[in-house]
C-alpha cells in the first residue's frame, strides 16, 4: 500500500510543481515547495485516510507550508522580488518576446496578490482544480472561492492594463535649474 501512495505521490509531481511555481514565482523555490511538502507527506502517511484525494492532501501540505514560510518572510521584514526576466539574446522572434513579458507581468501580478487569492488562482486557473474542490482542499464555502477568484482576476485584469498604460505615458523632465 505504501508503495502504491508513494508511486502516486511521483505521478503528482509535474502538478506538484506548476502549483508551487505559481504560489512562489521561482523555479527554485518551488521545488524546494515540492520536496519539503514530500517530505512532510511522506512523515506523516497516516495522516491520510485511504478513500480520500490524495492530491487535495498533499496541495493542502504545499499550500501550509507556503504560508508558514511566507509569514515567516514577512515577519523576519522585506520580501524577496521576483527574479528579473530572463536574457531575451538569441530568442528570435516578436511573439516569443511579447508572450515572455506577459507570462513576466501576469506572474509578477500573481505574486503581488493576497496569499489567499493566489492559493485559488493557483489551484483553479494553473492547476484546473475545480471551485467545489478548491473549496474542499481549503475548507471554505464554494462561494467564497468564486469571490475570491473574481478579486483576484480583476485585480490581475487592472494590473496588465495599467502597465501598458503607464509605461507609454511620458515621464516628465526634470527643470535644469530652479528659481529661488
Amino acid at each position: 500500500m505504501v508503495d502504491e501512495i508513494r508511486s502516486r505521490m511521483i505521478d503528482l509531481l509535474p502538478r506538484l510543481r506548476r502549483f508551487a511555481f505559481a504560489l512562489t514565482g521561482d523555479k527554485d523555490k518551488a521545488d524546494d515547495l515540492v520536496q519539503d511538502t514530500c517530505e512532510r507527506a511522506l512523515a506523516h502517511l497516516d495522516q491520510w485516510k485511504p478513500g480520500t484525494s490524495l492530491d487535495s492532501w498533499m496541495y493542502r501540505i504545499a499550500q501550509n507550508i507556503w504560508v508558514d514560510h511566507h509569514r515567516s518572510r514577512k515577519s523576519h521584514g522585506g520580501e524577496n522580488t521576483l527574479d528579473e526576466v530572463e536574457n531575451l539574446v538569441g530568442q528570435d522572434g516578436r511573439n516569443v518576446t511579447e508572450s515572455r513579458l506577459t507570462l513576466a507581468a501576469v506572474t509578477e501580478g500573481i505574486g503581488r496578490l493576497p496569499a489567499e487569492q493566489k492559493v485559488l488562482v493557483a489551484m483553479v486557473c494553473v492547476e484546473g482544480i475545480s471551485y467545489k474542490e478548491a473549496a474542499g482542499i481549503l475548507g471554505i464555502p464554494i462561494g467564497t472561492v468564486m469571490s475570491r477568484l473574481s478579486r483576484a482576476r480583476q485585480t490581475l485584469y487592472a494590473s496588465l492594463i495599467e502597465a501598458p498604460q503607464q509605461a507609454a505615458e511620458p515621464v516628465p523632465a526634470r527643470a535644469a535649474s530652479r528659481e529661488r
